[in-house]
């Protein structure tokens, strides 16, 4: 039985991604696909614990790296056909884009701040030591995984190469602002989509850079960016449900040292990590399911702190948030030792049921170089030329005070007396 010429990926945001085993790059990228480290992202959320704010954020980072695959592969294409001397990269760039996030671990960014894990340093790792997937890459070409991680690492010889995958402007952002608007039900994520893939261009030193008729497009990308932000990345929610989580698994951790604890392999090596460094198997063996299935367990600790945390967690119990953003750092101090204070008082520790977050939004940044427009015969940065632009490259930064609801009454009264509003 011959094997189907083709694969299809149908995709909410992107319809059917067709993959032609006839071509060796689209067959190579299939098989990455069926390997059990790529596999292993149907299993790890796009957005951590947002589900608990927003109950359809329960995409995965394998759909975003799909997603991120195809519109790399459009934006490729489209420049090929312009510069036949690009062909050559095609492997480099959609493998790269296929593979950016293949390093994540359980609820994606939310891990790497509890475990001290960076998602990049360890795609490098699995493209470089995952046995199905370096032999794969290796059995393509000698050199790819090599050219994978110097598009990484920003240090492709080509520019436009790492930054179709990595720039203020690259395929990551697009897909997953688009694709994290649609699951979340925001309304902000409308981009023109097919505008900016096509005013996408090359300069004469290899630069990506976007024609004069896409900056439009590129305004209102960039607007949305800050909104999705402004309103889902870092909505009050998400960041009481993260803090639940953390809290969660450092008093995990001091119970594990205690001797208390009963975990099973994977959780154990992570859980010694950073003192113990993680393997590669047991960095693959985690995935969302694996470790809220202990939190799960957890509920009915003998700890009743930590049983207390997974709780709240599981059955999204989460803390309070109230924007303090307005007032000075002292009075934020203060209002913070006092209500810690209450917190004790209702019978709870103040390092885990209390605190401040802290968040930030900036549309535009020249994180590697900015975004250059093609205009009378010169690039030029997008701030230079739009007044919207030039706007949202001001970081806005907003700080929320965290607190069980035992004490929100009195919260309430002391910001009501704080700003004068009696």
């Amino acid at each position: 039985m011959h094997p189907k010429r083709s694969r299809t990926y149908h995709d909410p945001l992107h319809g059917a991604i067709t993959l032609d085993r006839q071509d060796p790059v689209e067959q190579l990228l299939i098989r990455l696909i069926d390997t059990p480290a790529f596999q292993r992202l149907r299993r790890v959320r796009q957005l951590g614990a947002a589900s608990l704010t927003f109950h359809g954020a329960e995409s995965s980072r394998f759909t975003h790296a799909l997603g991120v695959m195809e519109l790399t592969r459009k934006a490729f294409d489209l420049l090929v056909k312009r510069y036949p001397s690009l062909a050559s990269q095609r492997a480099t760039v959609l493998c790269a884009a296929l593979l950016h996030d293949i390093g994540h671990g359980p609820y994606s960014h939310t891990a790497e701040a509890i475990f001290k894990t960076h998602h990049e340093h360890w795609t490098r790792r699995i493209i470089g030591e995952s046995a199905p997937v370096q032999a794969l890459l290796a059995d393509f070409e000698p050199t790819l995984t090599a050219a994978i991680a110097s598009v990484y690492t920003h240090q492709h010889p080509l520019p436009l190469v790492w930054q179709l995958v990595s720039s203020q402007l690259d395929c990551d952002r697009l897909d997953y602002l688009m694709r994290d608007s649609y699951f979340t039900g925001a309304s902000y994520g409308s981009l023109d989509l097919d505008r900016i893939v096509r005013s996408m261009d090359m300069d004469d030193d290899g630069n990506l850079m976007v024609s004069h008729k896409g900056q439009t497009a590129v305004e209102h990308y960039l607007l949305v960016r800050y909104f999705m932000y402004a309103q889902v990345y870092n909505h009050p929610k998400n960041l009481a449900a993260t803090w639940t989580l953390q809290r969660a698994f450092e008093r995990a951790q001091k119970c594990f040292v205690a001797g208390n604890l009963d975990v099973d392999e994977t959780v154990t090596a992570w859980l010694n990590h950073p003192q113990t460094p993680l393997t590669l198997e047991h960095y693959l063996a985690a995935d969302d399911i694996v470790f809220t299935y202990h939190l799960q367990r957890w509920q009915h600790h003998a700890d009743q702190v930590l049983a207390d945390l997974c709780q709240r967690f599981i059955q999204r119990r989460l803390l309070k948030a109230r924007d303090v953003s307005n007032l000075s750092d002292r009075d934020r101090a203060d209002l913070l030792a006092q209500t810690q204070a209450r917190v004790v008082e209702v019978g709870y520790d103040p390092q885990l049921y209390c605190g401040l977050s802290h968040s930030q939004s900036c549309g535009y940044t020249l994180y590697q170089r900015g975004i250059k427009v093609w205009v009378d015969h010169r690039a030029i940065d997008i701030k230079q030329l739009s007044p919207i632009v030039a706007s949202l490259t001001e970081t806005s930064r907003r700080t929320w005070l965290l607190y069980v609801p035992e004490v929100s009454s009195w919260v309430d009264q002391q910001l009501n007396w704080t700003t004068g509003d009696r």
